[in-house]
């Protein structure tokens, strides 16, 4: 039986890394193995250790991709930015280097490309979440659209989170209608900045509503997540609510000024 081929000649694959080298050589072999390929993969280092630097220049001879690095560490937002400003195609797919796509993203990411070149005015489509989006319309294949509605500012703040730094695909231009992510600025910070920016300037798009089906986000004990929690982010059940009540009023306020 012949394996079949996913050729995405209009798509760049943009990868944001750093020191963690074995999960990028994961993510790159489960693309390879799911017989995907991309016009360019894009690999931006945000100043990685130079034994892991060492590994990367290793692995462009068997992935032939093109390392953007920086010599020192500016955060995701940086990292993102000048990744995207190598991107030469017209759609870009975002995947930080701890995510491992699954069987059924090939297919998936057709689809998606499909809506974005039906609808001129979608911006992004999303694949992967911690949590359902609350306000979807379906529009087939899985994927709806999201719906936000700034009224309404009694309902749920989740209706916020529009736009994630989860795996996505998005026209190359993203940057040039929402600007460039904050600098100088924590992940969840530069994350935030997008989110709203997105919110402001009428982003509108898709979300798979089945969206633990197509990418596992997996950190091992040698390659740890290096991402820190704040209190904001906290378990325990009063700063849970805490945490609720100050995002729904910042949020609102946030959006407002």
């Amino acid at each position: 039986m012949i394996a079949t081929t996913h050729d995405f000649p209009e798509v760049s694959l943009l990868i944001t890394h750093y020191n963690r080298p074995g999960s990028l050589k994961r993510l790159l072999n489960n693309f390879k193995d799911l017989n995907c390929s991309f016009a360019e993969i894009i690999v931006s280092d945000d100043a990685s250790k130079p034994e892991n630097l060492a590994q990367l220049v290793e692995l462009q001879q068997d992935f032939e991709f093109k390392l953007i690095t920086t010599e020192k560490n500016r955060g995701l937002g940086n990292n993102i930015n000048k990744g995207q400003t190598a991107v030469s195609k017209a759609l870009t797919l975002y995947v930080q280097e701890d995510f491992v796509p699954q069987s059924e993203f090939p297919d998936k990411l057709k689809t998606a490309i499909s809506f974005l070149n039906q609808d001129k005015e979608l911006d992004i489509v999303r694949f992967y979440a911690y949590t359902l989006f609350p306000f979807l319309t379906p529009v087939g294949h899985g994927f709806s659209l999201m719906n936000f509605n700034a009224a309404d500012i009694f309902s749920t703040y989740r209706k916020f989170y529009m736009y994630s730094d989860h795996p996505h695909i998005r026209r190359s231009s993203f940057l040039d209608k929402f600007g460039k992510y904050k600098e100088g600025v924590n992940v969840e910070k530069a994350e935030y900045g997008m989110m709203m920016s997105f919110l402001k300037k009428h982003g509108k798009g898709l979300f798979y509503e089945e969206f633990h089906s197509l990418f596992d986000q997996l950190n091992s004990s040698d390659e740890p997540s290096t991402f820190r929690r704040n209190w904001k982010r906290h378990s325990n059940f009063l700063i849970g609510i805490a945490r609720h009540i100050y995002r729904h009023i910042k949020f609102n306020y946030d959006f407002r000024s």
